[in-house]
Formats: C-alpha cells, structure tokens, sequence
C-alpha cells in the first residue's frame, strides 16, 4: 500500500434541480452504497496520490475518516510526511460549540501541532505554511451556504494560492445534494463567514467541485489561482440522499437534522430556538416570544405535534417537534412564515442583521414582514438560481441519477 501510496505526482484539476414555486416532492431513500469510495479511499488505493518528498498539513476533524481510522493516522501509518493539523470551527475532534473559541493545541495522538482556523486566524499564515510543501483538505461539508467550512476551504485556497503551496481536496457525498434552493447571496452588502460567494443557500455540489469553482470563477482575493488537485469519489450519483457515518457538527447529530438544517438555520437569526441545548438540535423550535403558544394553544393546521422544551439560555419555548416531519428537497419555508406570524411585533428577528447573513439577502426579511406568500418569495429566487445553474455547471464532476442509469 505504502509503495502504491507514494507512486504517483499530485495532479491538478482543470477544470433539472427543483426551482419550482411551490414544493412537494419527497425526498429520495437514503443510499447504502457499498460502491461508494470518498476521495480519502480513492487516494489511499493508490489511484492518486502525494509525491514522496512532501511535507503535508491535514485541514481535518472527526468526519475525516476512512473505515474507522483518522485519516492523519492513516497517512502516518503509511510513511507520509504530515507535519501539522489545522482545524476548522468546532476543533479537530468535533466537540467545540457552535461560534466557540478554538485554540491552537497539540493532538495528544499524534503529538502534530493543531492550528485553528476559526476565530482570529481564520486563514493560514504564511508562518503556517512555511514548512508544508501540500496541504490535504478533508471535511465533510452538508451543502449549505452558510455552514463555515466552505469559508474555510476558501481562506486556505487563498492561503495556498498566495504562498505556492498545493491543495489537495478529498471529496465526499453531499447529503443535501439532491436540489438547489435559495436566495443567492448578495456579495456586495452581506458577504460573511457564513457566506463568501454568490451561491443560493443550497447549492447542489461536492466539496470537491466547490472548490473548482472558487478557482474557476476567480473567487480568491485578487482574482489569485489556487494550485488545486481534487480527489474524486467513485460510485457517487448526486440524486440521491446519503446519511453520513459522522456527525459533521456537534448540533447535527443525525441524518434528519443534517436534512432539515437548510430550512431551519435561518431560524439562528431570529428569537426563534432551533433547540440548541436540547437533545433534538435543528429538529425542534420555538419561542417564548409567541403571541399563540404563550397562552398553551396551539397554530392553525400545524404539520407536527406541539412541543414546550428549554434551550441554551433557560427560557422556555413553545414551538414544533419536527422529529416525524419528512423534509422536502427545498428550502421549507412553512415554518419560517409560521413562527414570524406567531411572534410578537419586533420580537422576531435580532437586531445584529444575522438573518440577512444568512439568507445573503435584505429582501426575505422584508417578504416575510409584509406577509408575502410562498410563490411570490419562490419567485423572487428564480433569476438568481438560472444564473447560478450556469455557473455550477461548468465544475460539476458527477452524474445525476438517471445519467448514471444511462451509462
């Protein structure tokens, strides 16, 4: 394996989504494909690989496992120079809280030095970079905009670009892949940490590919180049829905958190709890700004039971259990004009301007403040949405379920 490992140079890469006014359809059954092999897998078989003399650094966490083993042990094991971690938000094992300080440390494991990216330093130094000839990346990221490691993976493209380093992205499964979805991002006026690029909010594409288009659309600072190989995965179909071996994050603990996560992190704008604290995180809210759920009744034809829970922060909300509620492959935006109906006037949206962040918008919160309907909000994304279809188009590195079928 070693020898296999070692044999080949690092390459680089070159080079009917739902977008209807409302939205029905279900989502397809999980996959349990036994064909599929991430990019770690595909790179470890010795199908494409790191040169020898490298001195390798591992952008990683707990999702960065193949067959149960840490990739860096993996690499280790197998004679690969790796000389330091960085870590994205959340830290290198997982566990730090959602906006939590991250520190730089050592992994007890390996005795590497871990380098955070989150909070102050959120892009490699040069410093950092000085003694790493190749910079593997490896998260698993769950295809929303505003989920941070696509921030990350952008501030160490830039690194690398700016410092002549390469980058070596292993691609994984999208699970929310399946549909595009959302309102593009305003770049002009809300561009963030929880959003860098003019993307919808669900954007249909592999970590992998992701990247191709931060470097093809010239998206890195000074319109820079990264020099960028991407691992692809094999067996991979994008229409289908895969529930990951690893929680990505400490508040998406399972596959029908991750699935709901588009349509409910909206709601991390608001005075409205996605039930961070609780046992069911991003699979329950409310709030205890209701002029409804207050008073002990209940809201009009609701799709899910009535829940009362604590969160962070200890005041008791009143709101859904959406545990038994199917997601669709769409923003859901039922609950979002539900809880806005709900709250008392001023008493919905904070007042940091998180919410237009993370819809990379002004116009939602203007929508929902002037009761306008699913359509006419569905409608407003859809010229933003053809544009970006053009754009994902050109990086796509996969086939759509009935391409597969064809071949």
């Amino acid at each position: 394996m070693r020898a296999k490992l070692l044999k080949y140079m690092l390459c680089v890469c070159c080079t009917a989504t739902l977008f209807a006014a409302g939205c029905s359809a279900q989502v397809p059954p999980p996959r349990a494909d036994k064909e599929l092999r991430v990019g770690a897998e595909v790179m470890l078989a010795g199908e494409y690989a790191i040169f020898p003399p490298s001195r390798v650094a591992v952008v990683g966490n707990q999702t960065s496992v193949v067959g149960g083993t840490h990739l860096v042990d993996t690499l280790l094991g197998q004679g690969v120079r790796v000389v330091k971690i960085f870590c994205p938000e959340h830290g290198f094992r997982g566990t730090a809280a959602a906006g939590a300080k991250v520190d730089n440390s050592v992994d007890s494991a390996t005795g590497l030095p871990i380098v955070s990216l989150y909070g102050k330093n959120k892009k490699p130094t040069p410093a950092q970079l000085a003694d790493v000839d190749v910079v593997i990346f490896d998260l698993q990221d769950v295809g929303c905009r505003f989920y941070t490691y696509l921030s990350t993976l952008h501030y160490v493209m830039e690194a690398c670009a700016e410092s002549g380093k390469s980058l070596l992205v292993l691609d994984r499964p999208n699970p929310n892949g399946h549909y595009v979805d959302g309102p593009v991002l305003d770049t002009a006026r809300l561009r963030s940490f929880v959003g860098m690029h003019p993307v919808p909010i669900v954007y249909g594409m592999t970590i992998g590919e992701y990247a191709r288009m931060i470097n093809g659309e010239g998206w890195l600072a000074g319109g820079k180049r990264c020099r960028l190989g991407v691992v692809p995965m094999r067996g991979y179909v994008r229409d289908s829905v895969y529930a990951l071996p690893v929680p990505p994050s400490p508040n998406l603990r399972n596959a029908h958190a991750v699935a709901l996560y588009p349509s409910l992190c909206l709601f991390e704008g608001t005075n409205v709890s996605v039930g961070r604290g609780t046992d069911w995180p991003f699979e329950v809210i409310g709030t205890p700004f209701s002029t409804v759920w207050d008073r002990g009744s209940t809201f009009g034809e609701q799709k899910a039971p009535a829940m009362v829970f604590t969160p962070q922060g200890g005041k008791k909300c009143f709101g859904i259990d959406l545990r038994g509620v199917e997601p669709l492959p769409c923003i859901d935006l039922s609950w979002l004009r539900m809880m806005y109906s709900l709250s008392r006037p001023g008493m919905f949206f904070l007042k940091n301007n998180f919410f237009d962040k993370l819809a990379g918008t002004t116009e939602l919160r203007l929508q929902l403040e002037r009761g306008a309907g699913e359509e006419e909000i569905r409608t407003s994304w859809q010229e933003g949405l053809e544009r970006f279809k053009e754009v994902r188009h050109r990086y796509l590195m996969y086939p759509d379920a009935d391409e597969a079928g064809a071949r």
